[in-house]
């Protein structure tokens, strides 16, 4: 289905706003944003406007915002073209992403710096607003602890360094929004105050930090977790560790990859309960093969194996995943039998209130963008709308178009 005009308005099935969740009624879209909610299509009057009806058992959610994704469809944010950050901002629509961060990997610094260039220039310059939108750069190293590399190539990784960071962020244009580091490593601290001074989130992962270096690096601004269980401290009796820390402080908002894979559904619920949808957010930690067959891919000059859904450097180590949003979001609730609320509020609440983007994402509200995906009677995506526009649809066309 084709979207014709600037002006639309969807009407009928089960509507998550930003203050309740109607049964009925519509959303009206004007020169890409939400311009009215009503409960009930009574006095609803559609002139001059498209006309999406939807089937019963269809929902309305906001547009979801993945903090963590390096790669999608053969793409990935280190290719440092043009052309991979269109793939990925084409492609994401389609699992029911709307706004993400291009993430980078560990790899050598002009490699990074490269990327950095080319992000930011995209940003800038080239983006598209019938597209997933890039809200800017998600550094994941090279600041982080070789003992907890994971997939991240220990050659090129290196202490914090603000004067090397500094050098990072201009050539970035200052689009780098959060940083993973390991705070406990020489240079963290001053990292650390360099990010809070300059509104950037810092994350804790690939990290060996004690439970007393966490709340060190709390005191010094450090406000996020990046893909909680994997490649950092775990929960321990004598210490509890950058899990623990993530569990019991509330300074700092959870990501989790909920993809059963890098952390089983039963630890998911536990981490759930722990930390509720308060301070927890969905992301998928993809790489370049989501959407793509099985087989054999590049991850940071690394190749990686995916079998069945599962990303592998070697027999033991994951390397990122190729899970999609739609399908984190739709886990969430199996695994912890959480709400549909619960679940808009990690997918696209938190993660807009983290980048202090929430006035414009995150949630269905008037005057926000009109980032929404609707979805069909099994949770899948139907159509998803970016900024007014239609960025992806489904081909088996059930709606009403008038």
């Amino acid at each position: 289905m084709e979207i014709i005009s600037d002006k639309l308005i969807i009407k009928q099935g089960t509507i998550y706003t930003e203050e309740q969740t109607l049964q009925s009624g519509f959303v009206q879209i004007d020169d890409g944003k939400i311009t009215k909610i009503s409960k009930s299509t009574e006095h609803l009057s559609s002139k001059d406007y498209q006309l999406i009806t939807l089937p019963e058992g269809y929902s309305i959610i906001p547009g979801m915002i993945d903090l963590h994704i390096h790669g999608v469809n053969g793409a990935d944010t280190m290719d440092a073209t043009r052309e991979a950050l269109d793939i990925m901002a084409s492609t994401l629509p389609k699992e029911g992403t709307t706004s993400f961060l291009a993430t980078t990997i560990t790899e050598d610094i002009n490699e990074i710096k490269t990327s950095l260039v080319n992000a930011g220039e995209y940003i800038n310059s080239f983006q598209s607003e019938d597209n997933a939108e890039v809200l800017g750069i998600h550094l994941e190293g090279p600041f982080i602890h070789k003992g907890k590399a994971g997939a991240q190539p220990v050659q090129h990784i290196a202490d914090p360094d603000t004067q090397l960071f500094k050098q990072l962020e201009s050539l970035s244009n200052h689009h780098i929004k959060l940083v993973t580091l390991a705070p406990e490593l020489p240079g963290g601290s001053e990292l650390l105050d360099y990010l809070r001074n300059k509104n950037i989130v810092s994350s804790i992962a690939h990290s060996e930090a004690s439970y007393s270096q966490v709340l060190e690096a709390i005191d010094h601004g450090l406000t996020h977790v990046t893909h909680l269980f994997n490649q950092m401290t775990g929960l321990h009796h004598r210490d509890p560790g950058i899990v623990g820390s993530a569990f019991l402080r509330d300074e700092l908002m959870v990501e989790i990859i909920a993809d059963g894979i890098h952390v089983s559904p039963e630890i998911v619920k536990v981490a759930y309960k722990q930390i509720t949808d308060e301070r927890m957010m969905l992301i998928t930690d993809a790489m370049r093969a989501k959407w793509l067959e099985d087989g054999s891919y590049d991850l940071g000059g690394q190749m990686v194996t995916v079998t069945n859904g599962k990303a592998l450097l070697d027999e033991n180590t994951l390397a990122g995943s190729v899970l999609k949003m739609i399908d984190a979001f739709k886990n969430i609730q199996t695994f912890t039998g959480c709400s549909m609320e619960s679940a808009i509020k990690m997918a696209c609440e938190n993660p807009a209130k983290q980048l202090n983007v929430f006035d414009r994402k995150g949630s269905i509200a008037n005057g926000k963008d009109a980032d929404l995906v609707i979805l069909d009677e099994n949770k899948d995506v139907y159509m998803t709308i970016c900024k007014g526009k239609i960025a992806f649809t489904r081909g088996d066309d059930n709606l009403e178009n008038h």
